[in-house]
């Protein structure tokens, strides 16, 4: 399970250079998830990734939020486009 930085910010460490490229995709998606339970009491979780396309489903909390196109894009898209630059869409299924 991931964990968080003093500060709410994501722990990434587990992110090994090592793992293939889905592999540490699904692991930001889950320290994210984290880190949207723990502040929201919704969760994200990876439905689909080819390199360059990722789907992701918001439940919990964030199912029928009016806020969760904001979580989207802030939190789940900024944060994967900051360490998987190549990708170029990140929709919700």
């Amino acid at each position: 399970m991931s964990t968080l930085y003093a500060g709410g910010k994501p722990d990434i460490s587990d992110l090994s250079t090592t793992q293939s490229t889905e592999e540490r995709m699904r692991a930001l998606i889950n320290t994210l998830s984290d880190y949207i339970t723990h502040y929201h009491g919704g969760a994200v979780e990876m439905v689909s990734f080819d390199g360059h396309h990722l789907q992701v489903r918001m439940t919990g909390a964030c199912e029928g939020c009016a806020l969760a196109p904001a979580t989207l894009k802030g939190w789940v898209a900024g944060t994967v486009k900051q360490f998987f630059p190549e990708v170029n869409s990140i929709e919700a299924v």
